[in-house]
């Protein structure tokens, strides 16, 4: 009778222990999911604000079509990949897939910045001025809210890594999660028309 009580007492504590660390699992995965919609409120609007800026510099820079029309082409791809990884964020294809679309963003903004810095007309507009300073300002936000995000995600993979970690993960259907790994904007391009 005693023997069954204290094997009672174990299994109650075994069971508390692994309900604790799937608790704390899915307590990192709503970080996870929270630190993602934060990043993507930010990358949200610096899609909003990308086809302006196009627009404004298509005046300027009519002999640099294909700039222009790589940005909104890059745009679309990174607009769909944060679709997809809005639906999915702790999926890891979902996420990568969108860390290479924002770098492709981000390089062919890079371009028409540095066309952009050779038109000294277009560097005075005071529409490309304020949408400049609104897209630096959206870069700084989403540098924040991607470090949030990847802090919650390396959080959440060291909660797996020790044992018990990886095998309540494997009970439970919990997976790795990626981290957001993306090149950084040229803010000196940006700030240098924002100045102009």
């Amino acid at each position: 009778m005693i023997a069954m009580i204290v094997l009672a007492v174990i299994f109650a504590i075994l069971a508390f222990w692994v309900l604790g660390i799937q608790k704390r699992l899915l307590n990192s995965r709503r970080r996870i999911k929270y630190a993602f919609s934060q990043m993507d409120i930010q990358f949200k609007r610096r899609y909003q604000l990308i086809p302006n800026l196009v627009e404004v510099a298509k005046g300027y820079m009519k002999h640099e079509r294909e700039a222009l029309e790589a940005v909104i082409i890059a745009l679309n791809e990174a607009v769909m990949a944060n679709s997809m990884a809005c639906l999915h964020p702790l999926v890891g294809i979902a996420i990568l897939h969108l860390a290479a679309a924002e770098d492709r963003l981000t390089v062919t903004l890079g371009r028409m910045f540095a066309i952009a810095d050779a038109c000294p007309d277009l560097q005075a507009n005071q529409s490309m001025q304020k949408l400049t300073s609104e897209l630096n300002d959206a870069e700084n936000k989403i540098t924040f809210a991607r470090q949030a995000y990847n802090d919650c995600v390396v959080q959440y993979n060291q909660s797996m890594e020790h044992f018990p970690g990886p095998v309540i993960a494997n009970m439970f259907g919990f997976h790795v999660a990626e981290l957001m790994q993306v090149a950084e904007f040229d803010r000196s391009l940006v700030a240098q028309t924002a100045a102009a």
